[in-house]
């Protein structure tokens, strides 16, 4: 597996990636197509940064940006998704471990996400890599989403080993 940064020849594979896992799951909101659409000017542009993972047999397989949040150096966790093939090959790991480390290099603090209780397997890995439930930044963030029900702050040095 490899990390891939974005360039705009890759926006439909971050939107298509995003509206896989989103529509299987969820209904797609106005606040997800409106960042789908346009990532450049809402997450490049911004400040932020959009990875995928690639392998050499299925091309990109996977998602993820980080899109700053607040002037104060808040960054979002945001649209992270692998592809319904490459699932089982660890390509979620693998990818979160280069967004944390890149948020990382941003100086991201707070660097949290939103998601739902329903995404299990993704709450898991959060967890694993260091993300901690945090009701202040539910408070704060958690209304952008009709589905966010959980929100996560990442604290270095916590993850599960």
């Amino acid at each position: 597996m490899k990390i891939v940064e974005y360039d705009d020849s890759l926006a439909a594979e971050f939107r298509d990636i995003n509206l896989e896992w989103i529509s299987s799951m969820f209904r797609v909101e106005a606040v997800d197509l409106e960042v789908l659409e346009h990532p450049r000017e809402r997450i490049i542009d911004a400040g932020g940064a959009i990875l995928f993972v690639a392998t050499d047999e299925l091309g990109i397989v996977g998602a993820c940006a980080l899109m700053p949040a607040h002037p104060t150096g808040a960054f979002e966790l945001t649209k992270m998704g692998v592809r319904e093939s490459a699932r089982g090959l660890k390509a979620g790991e693998f990818l979160l471990r280069a967004v944390i480390q890149r948020a990382m290099c941003l100086r991201a603090d707070p660097l949290f996400l939103l998601t739902n209780a329903r995404c299990e397997a993704a709450v898991h890995l959060y967890e694993k890599l260091g993300f901690h439930h945090d009701q202040a930044i539910m408070d704060f963030y958690g209304a952008e989403y009709e589905r966010c029900n959980v929100a996560m702050r990442y604290r270095p040095g916590m993850e599960v080993l």
